[in-house]
């Protein structure tokens, strides 16, 4: 059994989005038992709607709320009967694998520090969100947690992040691109230049070179490493244009009677094709090389994202990521020593 401690309180959508993933995500597993953690009457009121097995869900009391808008050390310092504090405190003490949120993000990635602990070698742990391409999905490091990133961390988001795919997402030998201007060697700013030929030197990574930007969503890199400024704006970039084209496609469907007769043809095979490259659809973005697993989902989660990250827990706790991750830290650095 795979426990999950869920942060009922975050997001634009707590409690009722939350409440009804962990819902959904006990119907499609039974291997799942969900610890929603929040203002018990509150959470007990959302499920009191619905038809569950009552003995893989466990409601922790938890009386205050950490908001988007409060400075993250100090909210985690002080807030410790906190959601995101209590549900973190059960993944550190062993009660729960996971923790999963939809609130703030420099809560939780002050929390997966703090509260959870880092990975003995670990330098910075990186958020690493799957993002949707031609070929599947690609793995891009990072996208929030650390802005000022140096070479070494790059590397070590690379390794990491290669372990998460060939684990979770079952590709052998993943491929490892660096974000660039382009694909010369030469070229991009005092980061990447720096870290192009460190990767190259990585034992245990497949480095194929720089991606411009525009490649990343052809699926011609499985592991894709950045600092987290880069890849916030790659992240949000995605949503923004994804949530654009369609938009435009449905108005175009609607201009003529023409169009509405065959966008009610096609309905079906474009909801099935899109479906895949929703980020939604993906999970939430793990926050790689702590003791245990975090991961921050959007803050406008709905249901059907809560899930599906659910879901990715079992995946991440059934493959040992974390015990995988721990192997490549520690080879690393018995490499560096000698």
């Amino acid at each position: 059994m795979v426990n999950v401690a869920l942060d009922a309180m975050g997001g634009d959508n707590a409690p009722g989005a939350i409440v009804q993933g962990a819902v959904d995500a006990l119907a499609a597993s039974s291997e799942i038992k969900v610890f929603l953690v929040g203002k018990e009457e509150v959470i007990r009121q959302e499920l009191s709607g619905y038809t569950y097995d009552q003995s893989r869900v466990e409601v922790v009391d938890a009386r205050e709320v950490i908001k988007m808008a409060e400075p993250p050390v100090m909210a985690i310092r002080k807030k410790k009967d906190s959601s995101i504090v209590r549900a973190m405190q059960l993944v550190k003490e062993g009660t729960c694998d996971a923790f999963v949120s939809a609130g703030s993000t420099g809560a939780v990635l002050v929390g997966g520090q703090l509260v959870v602990g880092r990975i003995k070698g670990v330098e910075r742990p990186p958020l690493a969100p799957l993002i949707p391409t031609l070929k599947g999905a690609s793995l891009l490091v990072d996208c929030g947690a650390n802005v000022d990133a140096r070479p070494s961390h790059l590397v070590q988001f690379a390794k990491m992040g290669s372990v998460y795919m060939e684990n979770v997402m079952g590709i052998t030998n993943p491929k490892v691109a660096i974000v660039n201007i382009g694909a010369e060697e030469e070229k991009g700013n005092a980061l990447v230049k720096e870290t192009f030929p460190l990767l190259k030197e990585a034992e245990g990574i497949n480095f194929i070179g720089s991606i411009e930007a525009r490649d990343i969503p052809k699926g011609y890199a499985d592991v894709i490493v950045c600092e987290a400024f880069v890849g916030n704006v790659i992240l949000k970039l995605y949503e923004g244009v994804g949530g654009a084209l369609i938009k435009t496609v449905k108005e175009g469907m609607m201009t003529t009677l023409r169009s509405k007769i065959g966008a009610l043809l096609v309905k079906p095979a474009l909801k099935e094709s899109l479906k895949g490259f929703q980020l939604e659809e993906h999970g939430g973005a793990p926050l790689l090389g702590l003791k245990g697993l975090v991961v921050k989902t959007h803050g406008s989660s709905k249901a059907v994202e809560i899930k599906n990250t659910i879901l990715q827990c079992q995946t991440f706790k059934e493959q040992k990521i974390n015990e995988k991750i721990k192997k490549v830290i520690v080879k690393e650095e018995s490499t560096e020593s000698t």
